[in-house]
């Protein structure tokens, strides 16, 4: 655990005098990663992708760490409000939850992204397969063609190291981990994993495991 902290707080050091952000959606790894990353940037952008379908649970505690921290909190939404969206295409959750995270997630955060040079982010390997391969820094490359560096301090970390940093720095943590929740986003296509499954196999009813956030994450070239 030591080593791995260690690591971690060398890639933030390393990029925090760039111009850069944090993606944090306040489950537990993005917390670590937001309280290793203030020590040195404490105006640090935390940006949140604020879908109108997140649990009261989540935006209580959102709104809770923001202020004991005093944080720099961007809340990124899509162009449409939940009732613009349903009134006109339904609920596309349940229809087609790529098109939903395409306009609630993934369209809002490319464009807030845009401004920024340095993107940290708290994903880890162990997350589930899809994430397996992930480096500590990637490139990511928006829409429009610009990349962004993409860093991941905890890439290598696995689910007690996260634990354990918070019990150890006592930082509170998001509520629904307390009810069986490992992997949490939306409520309607959050639920729990089954027993011995990856954290990520409660997300959409098993019919995906990304947003489509990380879809165009292109490794960095070495040297």
């Amino acid at each position: 655990m030591a080593d791995l902290l260690t690591r971690a707080q060398e890639l933030i050091s390393k990029h925090a005098r760039g111009n850069l952000c944090l993606t944090c959606s306040f489950q537990a790894e993005d917390v670590v990663v937001l309280d290793l990353l203030r020590t040195v940037r404490p105006d640090v952008p935390v940006l949140f992708l604020d879908t109108g379908y997140h649990f009261d649970q989540t935006i209580e505690y959102r709104d809770r760490i923001s202020t004991a921290w005093d944080l720099n909190l961007v809340n990124l939404t899509p162009q449409e409000s939940v009732a613009e969206q349903e009134s006109r295409s339904g609920r596309l959750y349940e229809t087609d939850p790529a098109r939903c995270c395409a306009l609630r997630k993934v369209e809002p955060l490319m464009a807030g992204l845009a401004s920024y040079d340095v993107w940290f982010t708290g994903l880890r390997r162990e997350q589930s397969p899809t994430r397996a391969g992930l480096q500590e820094e990637e490139w990511h490359q928006l829409p429009s063609g610009r990349q962004v560096r993409k860093v991941s301090p905890l890439a290598h970390w696995n689910w007690q190291d996260v634990q354990a940093y918070m019990v150890v720095n006592d930082i509170p943590r998001l509520p629904l981990y307390d009810e069986g929740y490992v992997s949490i986003g939306c409520a309607p296509c959050t639920a729990k994993p089954a027993e011995g499954a990856h954290a990520r196999s409660g997300r959409w009813g098993g019919q995906k495991l990304e947003c489509g956030i990380h879809t165009f994450t292109q490794v960095a070239p070495k040297g």
